[in-house]
């Protein structure tokens, strides 16, 4: 029989009493394209048709909130780093209004978020100026824009990189109108590479972290030191956003090291290891910086008074990500332990990883929770949803990404699908 037959008719969806619960006072309008698109969903096999309704039931809930059990500390389909209490704290306050662009004092007008680009120039000393945009993507464009257009960018083949969603840097970069000179090869770029290809042409030397995977064996790269005494000035994209090194990440890049080695400019994610709102930051030369700041696509690629205000109590506070990693064993096991006895279920060791394109490879010790793997989809459709990984047909709750705080969550959740 065709899978496609078992799927629920619309008439029988609309009528289910979880639905209609769900929908709240929703127009039949609305209800009826959710459900239409749920069952679209299962004729194409994304999603079985016996999970027609779970898959109803999540869209009309829209954003939920999650418990984060898979191990994959800032994971970007669970929206990456949590925020501190200080940051939600700082979010509300943002939400009426605020002094985002106001001299209380004076009276008048003033720089748009000096109180969080303040924060930004203090925890990093190195750098001579900042500015921030909404995302690392949109600061690459930024500078590919205001300093590249119609001009060269030396970057290594190797660093040519595509991240989720089909994203590629090359087509973003030429997108500005910039043209790139290739250096290298795929796994191996040297000093002398770049050198040779530096030009009248040539606006800055890109040099980008290949975050989200590894090449070993016979390689070869060019580091930020080697490059800086180039006669072009070196754009340091290191991803992540480690401000300063990281001793549990030894190979992660930060943009203290990179300014020190030279970097002209730096730019990184607000939302990974540095624990803080989605934001693209940009760290160095102040008469770099001036140039991005005062081209009119800054205008376009400018951050609310909600991301300044996180981003401002991000760095003042520790992150949950932060915590995370520095979590240690001992404090893992217990918590493990305590929650199987309420839950009836086994421990086993396991390991976490930095997620978000962050520390490729890297394992962090940890331990899970060892439940059935049908429950999976339970607790991804409860409320809380908690979503843990499946491996060798067991459903693993790894509790590095997990705070503390949330165990008792964790475990109601738990209880009620069992």
């Amino acid at each position: 029989m065709d899978p496609r037959r078992r799927i629920p008719p619309t008439d029988a969806l609309l009528g289910d009493p979880r639905i209609a619960q769900a929908a709240g006072g929703a127009s039949r309008t609305i209800v009826k394209a959710v459900v239409i698109a749920a069952q679209q969903r299962a004729r194409a096999g994304e999603i079985a048709p016996e999970d027609v309704v779970a898959a109803t039931l999540s869209a009309l809930a829209g954003s939920r909130k999650v418990i984060n059990a898979t191990g994959v500390l800032v994971h970007t389909n669970l929206g990456r780093a949590p925020l501190s209490a200080a940051a939600v704290d700082a979010l509300a306050a943002a939400a009426g209004c605020t002094d985002v662009e106001f001299d209380l004092v004076t009276g008048e007008r003033a720089r748009r978020g000096r109180a969080t680009l303040a924060v930004l120039a203090a925890a990093v000393p190195d750098a001579e100026d900042v500015h921030v945009v909404n995302n690392n993507a949109a600061a690459l464009l930024l500078a590919a824009t205001a300093l590249a257009a119609g001009r060269e960018i030396v970057i290594s083949r190797g660093e040519l990189v595509e991240i989720g969603d089909g994203f590629r840097l090359p087509d973003l970069l030429q997108s500005t109108g910039a043209r790139l000179r290739e250096v290298g090869t795929t796994n191996r770029t040297t000093a002398r590479d770049y050198s040779d290809a530096i030009g009248p042409d040539t606006a800055f030397v890109l040099k980008v972290h290949p975050s989200n995977f590894r090449i070993e064996g016979f390689t070869a790269a060019a580091s930020v030191a080697q490059l800086s005494g180039l006669p072009a000035p070196v754009i340091a994209d290191i991803g992540s956003g480690l401000l300063e090194p990281e001793p549990s990440l030894p190979a992660e890049p930060d943009a203290r090291s990179a300014l020190r080695a030279g970097a002209a400019l730096v730019t990184a994610s607000g939302d990974k290891l540095l624990g803080g709102p989605q934001a693209g930051l940009i760290l160095g030369r102040s008469d770099l910086i001036d140039r991005l700041r005062r081209h009119p696509m800054a205008r376009a690629l400018r951050v609310d008074k909600l991301t300044l205000a996180a981003l401002g109590a991000s760095l003042r506070a520790e992150s949950p990500t932060r915590l995370a990693l520095h979590q240690s064993m001992e404090a893992l096991e217990l918590r493990a332990h305590r929650l199987a006895e309420r839950l009836g279920c086994a421990v086993v060791n396991s390991f976490a990883v930095v997620g978000g394109g962050g520390a490729p490879g890297h394992r962090l010790p940890s331990v899970a929770l060892v439940l059935p793997e049908r429950l999976g989809l339970p607790l991804r459709s409860g409320d809380p949803a908690v979503v843990g990984r499946v491996t060798g047909g067991r459903l693993l709750l790894d509790l590095r990404s997990v705070p503390a705080d949330q165990d008792d969550d964790l475990a109601a959740a738990v209880l009620a699908c069992t």
